[in-house]
């Protein structure tokens, strides 16, 4: 039997991690537990074992799971297997990228502090909820350069996005870390995945995915989960746990299933967004063109990340009406909102995503973002050539 934390190599970890119980098992797949309750060996045992979970406490060896939303052997498999591929202790997963997000703000702010520092651009849900103060924060919106002097004595969290949805912007996660002090920082790491950047090892407190996306990577669960350490997956456990919010088992099985190809399927996408950014740039009705491979003044793929990414934006000349046609003219395309897929996504951020973001802060009119899948970068260009001859 593979002891998952002796493995280095990402791509074997991304095969084994998670599956060191299934030999004893006599199982070769991991099992779908869909208990929603368990039986109780006692009164005084099950009232235990509630007050261990609820708490946010993980199950002892041996211990009874009680209910499915305190906790679940599914889903548990999927945490640690995610945890491995993000180099931390530990991970909580939840029913939606936003649910994981609002346990994040529920927990860093229980003790009283509410202000927020964030860097934008950020997804357009995330950049909404922290707007609108749903949850009882307030934020300041600052530059990765202003970090240092937008935190105060009652700064709860400060929260960043790298590469940043839509425009793939990247931040310096070491600069950035030293700039919080001894503030919690969240890393949304959805767009690079584990396979191209480990937050947590540049000072991330809590590494955020939408796992809806390149996790899953085939447009079929609706999922969250964040990378930590132990004291921090307490805290999460505990507001899922009250909140109702853990993720499926059927959706936790999966997701863990798709961590054994989502190395070969980052990578494989990746080299399509490269061929079409580079051809984009060519094109003379893109006026910009947005992805790392293009445009990395600080140096960081490489250094920070892995790789470049599957997502890319433009910009089209004629702001959104040309934006809006080239999206409407794509055939084999899909014309749809989410990333990370093993099919080709387009979008238009201002309309969609990022509708509800400030206007200072909007996506520019004429940007489209795509999503590249893993179809021939040479069909996905003859598409994108027509949509853009409509213009």
């Amino acid at each position: 039997m593979f002891d998952a934390s002796a493995m280095t190599a990402l791509d074997t970890r991304a095969v084994h991690a998670g599956r060191d119980d299934l030999a004893g098992l006599g199982v070769h797949v991991p099992p779908i537990d869909l208990s929603t309750t368990n039986p109780l060996p006692s009164v005084g045992d099950g009232g235990d074992a509630y007050e261990t979970l609820a708490t946010g406490n993980p199950l002892p060896a041996g211990g009874n799971a009680v209910y499915q939303r305190l906790w679940n052997p599914t889903v548990a498999r999927f945490e640690t297997a995610l945890a491995h591929l993000e180099e931390t202790t530990d991970a909580v997963a939840f029913a939606s990228g936003m649910a994981a997000l609002t346990a994040c703000l529920l927990a860093a702010t229980r003790d009283g502090n509410r202000h927020v520092v964030a860097v934008r651009p950020l997804y357009g849900g995330t950049d909404h909820v922290l707007a609108t103060g749903l949850l009882g924060t307030t934020v300041t919106w600052a530059h990765p350069h202003q970090v240092a002097t937008a935190v105060r004595p009652d700064t709860a969290l400060v929260v960043v996005e790298t590469p940043a949805n839509p425009t793939l912007d990247l931040v310096d996660l070491d600069a950035l870390a030293a700039a919080c002090g001894d503030v919690p920082l969240l890393v949304d790491n959805t767009v690079a995945t584990p396979v191209l950047q480990q937050p947590a090892r540049h000072g991330a407190t809590l590494v955020l995915h939408s796992a809806t996306k390149s996790i899953g990577g085939h447009g079929d669960v609706l999922a969250g989960v964040v990378a930590c350490d132990a004291g921090w997956a307490t805290r999460l456990r505990q507001v899922r746990a009250l909140t109702g919010a853990i993720l499926h088992p059927l959706g936790a099985y999966l997701l863990h299933r798709g961590l054994q190809t989502l190395p070969l399927r980052v990578r494989a996408q990746q080299a399509g967004a490269e061929k079409l950014a580079a051809w984009l740039t060519g094109h003379p009705a893109v006026a910009r063109v947005h992805h790392p491979s293009l445009d990395d003044p600080a140096g960081l793929v490489g250094r920070q990340l892995r790789g470049t990414g599957s997502l890319l934006a433009f910009e089209v000349r004629g702001g959104a009406p040309a934006a809006a046609t080239v999206a409407a003219a794509c055939q084999l395309i899909t014309h749809a909102v989410s990333l990370g897929g093993v099919d080709t996504l387009i979008q238009h951020p201002a309309s969609l995503t990022h509708r509800p973001v400030a206007g200072e802060a909007k996506p520019a009119p004429g940007l489209l973002r795509v999503s590249v899948g893993l179809e021939d970068p040479d069909d996905l260009r003859a598409d994108l050539a027509q949509a853009l001859d409509t213009i």
